[in-house]
């Protein structure tokens, strides 16, 4: 066997099967770009799902990772440390908001703004006790953990893994009259992603991300962002709601948060809202670590720049027109997006999302596909736009073989 399958099949001997990968082994990566373990080199459009917007490798995470190694990598939160008072404050300005609780991965994130939302229904919006309710959108994303699937309605997350958590409602993704119904006096969230990512990129109809505000805000609900994958960058503006000037009341971060160099998530709100946890209510031994807050703390200093936002904007707008290009002639069906992130509706005879990746890694591209003929292209927004003209040439060779 070549050291690819041998690598293959041991992991395959001793993992479980909770991830279908495709058939590449890395070994090495900087920038957009990653090399195997047979020293064969591939273009990452996938970027970890957004985890790596500044790239493999990026030098000014790398550093601030080995800085603080010197120093002190974890106290847990039994103890101050002098990373973390920074962290908190900076990513709050960032937010516009006032207060941080950070954990480690956005499901973490997740449950933590669930716990939130329904600690704030009681305390503060006077739900009686075990009767709160949140709204979330089908075909939503959110994690894994036991409470998330349970308001999944994709049935590969979420099939015997019941009995399920109560106290959710699902309405249609972009459907504010639903929404509106589905509300009563014990709602005390809508929890909701501004672009559907695992969905396949879906951005939802123009209107509808203010309309949830307005919605929200005259019934007392609180409005709770996951921008785990399509904040930070992604789309172009700092936050995916930005693009329709809309402020939540929560927002649930994660993956690019880290730098793709640690696991860092955190949850952002207003004082009054995350004030309602008292000293022991919630908490996590890594969350808000010395070695998460500097990388972090990086991270967010390079948003500060803008220069990311920017690049995501320009090479998303050469993105799309050229996906554009390729719909109405038999090959692709349709394409979304917002900035660099783009889902792509394959054709079904030309072959399935599974299908079309593999083709793409034997010409040294690597995206990932999801819901049967559907691939998401999601580079890291330091991709040059000459290596993303030499990935789109690769993705046109495939579609017209």
């Amino acid at each position: 066997m070549s050291t690819t399958e041998t690598a293959i099949a041991s992991a395959e001997a001793h993992s479980a099967h909770n991830y279908h990968p495709l058939p590449v082994v890395v070994a090495s990566a900087e920038g957009a770009w990653m090399t195997d373990v047979e020293g064969r080199r591939y273009l990452d459009l996938l970027a970890g799902y957004s985890a790596l917007n500044f790239g493999h490798g990026n030098r000014r995470l790398i550093n601030a990772a080995k800085a603080q190694l010197d120093r002190v990598t974890l106290t847990s939160r039994a103890f101050h440390h002098d990373r973390f008072a920074d962290f908190c404050t900076e990513l709050a300005a960032l937010c516009g908001m006032e207060t941080v609780l950070p954990m480690n991965t956005g499901a973490e994130a997740v449950e933590t703004a669930v716990k939130t939302a329904r600690k704030w229904g009681y305390r503060v919006k006077g739900v009686p006790d075990g009767m709160a309710k949140i709204i979330v959108a089908s075909d939503n994303f959110h994690g894994r953990t036991t409470t998330i699937v349970s308001f999944s309605t994709d049935p590969e997350a979420r099939a015997d893994f019941g009995p399920y958590t109560p106290g959710f409602e699902i309405v249609p993704y972009g459907d504010l009259t639903a929404m509106r119904e589905a509300m009563t006096e014990n709602t005390v969230a809508v929890l909701i992603e501004p672009i559907q990512g695992e969905a396949g990129v879906l951005v939802p109809p123009a209107g509808y991300l203010p309309g949830v505000r307005e919605l929200t805000r005259e019934r007392n609900v609180l409005f709770i962002a996951d921008e785990i994958q399509s904040g930070l960058g992604r789309t172009g503006k700092t936050f995916a709601l930005d693009h329709e000037g809309v402020v939540p009341d929560m927002y649930v971060l994660g993956k690019a948060l880290g730098g793709g160099v640690v696991p860092v998530s955190a949850v952002v709100s207003s004082a009054d809202v995350l004030g309602v946890f008292r000293p022991g209510e919630h908490g996590s031994t890594f969350g808000g670590n010395p070695l998460a807050c500097a990388v972090a703390l990086e991270v967010i200093a390079m948003l500060r720049t803008g220069e990311y936002q920017q690049r995501a904007t320009e090479l998303g707008d050469h993105l799309h027109r050229e996906l554009g290009l390729l719909t109405g002639g038999g090959a692709v069906e349709s394409v979304r997006g917002r900035g660099l992130w783009a889902g792509v509706d394959i054709a079904p005879a030309l072959g399935t999302g599974r299908e079309i990746s593999e083709r793409l890694m034997e010409l040294g591209v690597l995206v990932k596909d999801t819901h049967g003929s559907t691939i998401r292209i999601a580079p890291p927004l330091v991709i040059s736009k000459e290596d993303l003209d030499w990935g789109l040439d690769r993705l046109r060779a495939v579609l017209s073989a």
